[in-house]
């Protein structure tokens, strides 16, 4: 397996992780938020953001598919799990590994909007406006990232890479 090249480092991750849950508790003083993490690849930024925020929270998980064992979205979107917690009335903040093309993004905003919460605003650790296909607001933005597929930190290619510390990506020309 070809060894990926860091893009991101841990202490830059850790560093942007606290400049977020800082804003984050302030905009949600006495709120008490649900967390929607975007299984799978949300699970160690969401962690994170959750262990710094310090404030009285939810947390919830929804599971989508579109990209299967492929580098590029299929576009097709699979629900794969939805939230077990009632959102009716409570304000959502939905924790995104990624946005890329914008195509999941917008499935899941759509599918937590017809269960009538307060608010959605979305957290995404990695913003890729070079590959949007659908336009997406995005409320709080980790790190904006060139056009290249990420992995690590809990993003993977084909179930690996997951376990990386640090955002890397993988030269694409070797992969097809």
């Amino acid at each position: 397996m070809e060894q990926p090249e860091v893009l991101i480092t841990r202490d830059q991750i850790r560093e942007r992780v606290a400049e977020l849950a800082a804003q984050l508790r302030e905009d949600y003083r006495d709120k008490n938020p649900v967390l929607v993490g975007v299984l799978k690849g949300s699970f160690i930024f969401m962690s994170d953001i959750v262990r710094a925020l310090d404030i009285p929270l939810g947390v919830d998980f929804i599971s989508v598919s579109s990209y299967g064992r492929e580098m590029e979205s299929s576009g097709e979107i699979e629900l794969l799990q939805d939230l077990k917690t009632t959102v009716k009335g409570r304000d959502v903040l939905v924790i995104e590994d990624i946005v890329d093309t914008g195509i999941c993004l917008n499935f899941v905003l759509h599918t937590l909007h017809q269960k009538k919460p307060a608010s959605v605003k979305v957290c995404t650790l990695l913003d890729k406006p070079s590959s949007r296909k659908n336009p997406v607001k995005i409320d709080y933005t980790g790190f904006t990232i060139p056009d290249k597929f990420v992995v690590g930190y809990g993003l993977d290619f084909d179930e690996q890479y997951r376990y990386l510390p640090d955002v890397c990506f993988l030269d694409t020309e070797s992969q097809s």
